[in-house]
């Protein structure tokens, strides 16, 4: 039975202005239930440098960390979400990953990406090109188990709503701060279920 099987290691992914400390809580209580987790520091992480570009540092990170053979679960918080994304998508990712979960990221767009003219930040503006060419072929992300974790109250991605997707499964979760999304033990629970979820089957997949 898979449920007996050893877990996926567990790959995180930050956001803008972060480094892998702000994982450090969620990194620890995963362990302690038997995961292996990973992360890697986005370089830069204050926007300057495309998500497509970080998304290659991200693929990079898999092929020197995991076996060519050794699926693995991606979890990206706020921009990581949109990077992890573009590696799904985009770079490959898509034949590695079994179970992905993005924390408030900005699958829509946000308007907050209005404050800086850093690319990062443009394409992260609503209908930019950079959004529309990701979902324009979003059913991908049904070939693999896909959720998206959002709280209505968040005041960096605006709207909140932009976390929704038409794909995957939609978990809203009442937290007050945006960087509380990761520390928060309702999301923490919340994305224990999802990894301990049964993977969708190879007969999907190849779908």
């Amino acid at each position: 039975m898979e449920s007996l099987k050893k877990p996926n290691p567990v790959l995180l992914i930050h956001g803008i202005f972060d480094t892998i400390k702000i994982f450090d809580k969620m990194s620890r209580y995963l362990k302690k239930l038997g995961w292996e987790v990973y992360s890697l520091n986005l370089i830069p992480n204050y926007g300057i440098l495309g998500l497509d570009k970080l998304a290659e540092q991200v693929a990079n990170y898999v092929d020197q960390t995991f076996p060519p053979n050794q699926p693995f679960d991606l979890i990206g918080f706020s921009m990581g979400g949109i990077v992890s994304r573009y590696y799904v998508q985009r770079l490959g990712g898509i034949d590695k990953v079994e179970r992905f979960i993005t924390i408030s990221s900005p699958h829509n767009g946000t308007l907050t990406g209005y404050t800086l003219g850093l690319p990062a930040a443009i394409q992260m503006r609503p209908k930019s090109a950079f959004m529309q060419n990701i979902n324009q072929d979003i059913a991908l992300l049904d070939q693999i188990n896909f959720t998206s974790i959002w709280t209505p109250y968040d005041a960096m991605i605006l709207p909140p709503r932009s976390s929704q997707l038409p794909v995957g499964k939609d978990i809203k979760i009442d937290v007050f701060l945006h960087g509380w999304m990761v520390s928060d033990e309702k999301v923490f629970k919340v994305i224990v279920e999802e990894l301990k979820a049964e993977r969708k089957s190879k007969l999907i997949r190849a779908c």
